[in-house]
């Protein structure tokens, strides 16, 4: 069986998730990009809880921020027009083009750069202060790369705000429980559509045009953000917007959110 890139995979995936008018690559509208211009604006880093506005400094302006797997006309646009200097960075030419369209129609400046999460190299040591990394891991194999590259890229005193799904979510036959609302754990952790599914099985419960999907450990989203140097300054936990999309929602919450420091 042929390697999959993923990368690829995934870029193809999203771009035409954007096609079909997902609602994570929606842009934000003339009216919250007016209130973010005065200092009102909520930043989701997951589905349906805003990220606390103290996670954020009280005054955006000359901060540089990067968007981190980040784009579709949502963050980026809300923050730069709060005053912080934004780069988005994301593995989808359709999502980016999304954040570069409320920047022509709302006369913002966004950088818009293309790439993979896990490599950072484009960007210097220490040359942003703020990274907004909402739900996104998920979509490559390993994540503790990524927290080592946001620490490099991160200047001292600055902060990473991430958003993570629960791994619990994929121990469960998703099929199983899809067609026959019946829970059985079949999956163990760390978890992958593509070392855990076969072809076949991706096929019937994902689609062929899905983009892939792992689900890391706790071990790796959190300790792994402490062995790549940071400090935990906070935490806390979202449901979905719509729990009937996964029945496991209705007795967990499905993601996670932390806030995380490079002191020095």
């Amino acid at each position: 069986m042929p390697k999959i890139d993923y990368l690829r995979h995934n870029r193809q995936a999203w771009d035409r998730y954007v096609e079909q008018g997902i609602e994570w690559s929606i842009p934000v509208s003339a009216a919250e990009i007016a209130a973010a211009r005065k200092g009102r604006f909520a930043i989701y880093l997951t589905e349906s809880k805003p990220v606390p506005r103290d996670w954020f400094p009280a005054d955006l302006h000359g901060l540089d921020l990067l968007c981190l797997a980040g784009s579709g006309g949502q963050q980026g646009p809300l923050l730069a027009a709060a005053g912080a200097t934004v780069t988005v960075f994301d593995n989808s030419p359709r999502q980016l083009a999304q954040d570069q369209l409320v920047a022509e129609r709302e006369g913002l400046s966004i950088r818009t750069v293309q790439g993979d999460m896990a490599d950072l190299s484009v960007f210097a040591d220490a040359s942003f202060d703020l990274i907004v990394h909402p739900v996104s891991n998920v979509f490559v194999p390993e994540v503790r790369p990524v927290w080592r590259e946001a620490f490099r890229v991160l200047r001292p005193g600055g902060a990473l705000l991430s958003g993570f799904m629960n791994p619990a979510e994929y121990i469960f036959d998703l099929h199983l429980l899809e067609t026959t609302s019946e829970f059985k754990v079949r999956f163990s952790l760390p978890y992958s559509d593509l070392d855990d599914l076969t072809a076949e099985e991706r096929l019937a419960t994902l689609g062929p045009d899905a983009a892939l999907e792992w689900a890391h450990t706790l071990d790796d989203q959190i300790e792994g953000q402490l062995a790549a140097g940071f400090v935990l300054t906070g935490f806390y936990e979202s449901y979905r917007a719509n729990k009937e999309e996964n029945p496991v929602a209705h007795y967990m919450p499905s993601y996670i959110a932390t806030r995380a420091e490079k002191t020095q």
